[in-house]
């Protein structure tokens, strides 16, 4: 690692830590060169790859983070739900995204994630995500809907 402050290429770790849940290591550096002594942060991050998505009309494209918070706030939205825990769910998707080990995913699994996730952090807002994912054509679709919520118990 090079100093950021004189460019020497000899730099010493002198403490390391691990932060944000275990996801990053925290490396406390000083540069070894007698005129600079400088000491600075780095962190180190695994580098994995989000899969491609598959739309239902076949068409392949990048993973949108941007769609998939989008989605999550409309279902959110007005609801007593605070953004660290909208955070959180969106890294908890992207992190079992990345672990499945696939190149390709289909957009039913990310919206069963999605629902997963919604079912556990609010019931309104899975019911809002899941009538608009599985295009509830009436009333008797919403109702089905809440009582698997009650009869799961997590209502």
């Amino acid at each position: 690692m090079h100093c950021p402050f004189c460019g020497d290429k000899e730099t010493k770790v002198i403490d390391s830590r691990l932060v944000g849940e275990g996801t990053q290591v925290r490396r406390r550096r000083v540069c070894q060169r007698d005129s600079c002594s400088e000491r600075f942060t780095t962190f180190e991050t695994a580098e994995l790859l989000m899969p491609r998505v598959i739309k239902n009309n076949g068409v392949h494209q990048p993973f949108d983070e941007e769609k998939l918070r989008n989605g999550l706030l409309r279902a959110l939205e007005k609801r007593p739900v605070d953004l660290e825990a909208t955070v959180a769910v969106i890294d908890r998707i992207k992190r079992r995204l990345q672990t499945m080990g696939e190149r390709e995913v289909g957009t039913q699994v990310i919206g069963e994630l999605v629902m997963d996730e919604l079912r556990e952090l609010d019931h309104v807002a899975y019911v809002r995500f899941a009538s608009v994912y599985r295009s509830f054509e009436d009333i008797n679709e919403f109702r089905t809907e809440i009582d698997k919520l009650d009869n799961d118990g997590s209502a």
